[in-house]
């Protein structure tokens, strides 16, 4: 079993190994390269896709962007993130359709065992030795992401959701919930009555028209 198989079978794996740094480097590299481009350089779009297993065709990254393998991630038709977007996507990270992301959001798809023992070592020469296992993390449709939001492995995010500024998403939030706080809980759900459509002027009526379908 290769390494990459052994994440994607839940197992524990060595990020070290020449096989995962050699993924990982290319995906870094086009990181670098996406990071010093002009927002306005229509070659970012080339380069980001590079870096993905997947997108749809309408997606922006506003930059600056770190994805540790980049094609472990799949994105689904019309994303949107903000600075400083962060993707430990050891294993496998699908989001869906019409999500945004605030800044400094972090998708954390990788962990490390508790026991300091299981978790590095020394070699005979002198070489740390570090284990990993990794669970992946979903994200359904319509979902925002505030700033300041981390979300672990092992978590699913369902469809319509909200996660308030600064949360840490340690456990599943069912669809249709506004859930905020560290740890994130889901607080109640999000109802017509959170409709802020009576902050639209008329004259940018029809601009908007396609979010009052």
């Amino acid at each position: 079993m290769t390494e990459e198989e052994k994440i994607f079978a839940g197992k524990m794996f060595d990020p070290r190994s020449q096989e995962l740094r050699d993924i990982k480097h290319s995906a870094h590299i086009a990181c670098q390269e996406y990071n010093a481009m002009d927002e306005y350089d229509p070659r970012r779009t080339e380069v980001i896709q590079r870096i993905l297993g997947k997108s749809g065709r309408t997606f922006y990254f506003q930059g600056p962007v770190q994805f540790n393998y980049g094609k472990h991630t799949f994105i689904g038709e019309n994303f949107f993130a903000n600075f400083n977007l962060t993707v430990m996507d050891d294993a496998r990270i699908y989001i869906g359709d019409n999500v945004c992301f605030g800044p400094n959001v972090s998708l954390m798809a990788t962990n490390h065992p508790l026991l300091p023992q299981e978790r590095m070592g020394l070699d005979e020469h002198g070489r740390t030795t570090m284990a990993e296992y990794a669970e992946e993390i979903h994200i359904g449709n319509n979902v925002w992401l505030a700033c300041n939001v981390t979300v672990l492995g092992g978590v699913t995010i369902g469809n319509n959701v909200v996660i308030g500024a600064g949360s840490v998403v340690t456990k599943s939030i069912p669809d249709n919930f506004l859930a905020f706080g560290n740890p994130c809980r889901p607080v109640r759900k999000i109802t017509e009555a959170d409709s802020k459509k009576d902050l639209i002027l008329a004259e940018d009526i029809e601009h908007f028209s396609y979010n009052l379908k």
